[in-house]
């Protein structure tokens, strides 16, 4: 969860996966594409919710969920929380609509020459320092998207 002193911000994992009924423990099964995710303001002063930013549906990917696993960071007027499927989004703090979604799912070209490649968003959030995003991008546990950058981003001028 993240604060902004007015409300708490936290996003939803439930990630799911596609396993007959019954299954005890589905792992191994593909992630299910229509389950999980989502995001929610509540005021701190009274626990009321603010807004919910419902889950956005996954694109076709080999590995796709709309899990929110990774943990949100908030700045002033943005929160940001990224998803299973490789998308980072920037949410208004005042009513939950995005304002930005960048898919980290693709190959890179490295400051080092290496090949590099965004996966799954999860675990450590986003961190802002010197008017910049900074996020890792590819986690393969819970049977996310494999990959290995950290991804910079600058305001556009």
């Amino acid at each position: 969860m993240a604060s902004d002193g007015q409300k708490v911000y936290a996003a939803v994992s439930d990630l799911a996966r596609k396993a007959p009924p019954g299954t005890i423990i589905p792992l191994g099964f593909p992630l299910d594409p229509t389950q999980g995710g989502g995001l929610t303001a509540l005021r701190i002063s009274n626990g009321e919710r603010v807004w919910y930013a419902a889950p956005q549906p996954c694109e076709p990917k080999p590995v796709c969920s709309p899990a929110q696993s990774q943990a949100v960071t908030a700045i002033p007027g943005v929160v940001f929380s990224g998803s299973v499927d490789g998308h980072l989004r920037a949410f208004d703090t005042e009513d939950g609509r995005v304002l930005w979604d960048f898919d980290t799912v693709r190959d890179y070209q490295t400051a080092n020459g290496l090949r590099g490649k965004g996966g799954s968003l999860d675990g450590a959030g986003p961190v802002i320092a010197g008017g910049m995003v900074f996020v890792n991008s590819g986690y393969a546990r819970n049977g996310g998207i494999a990959g290995n950058v950290l991804l910079a981003f600058a305001p556009e001028e």
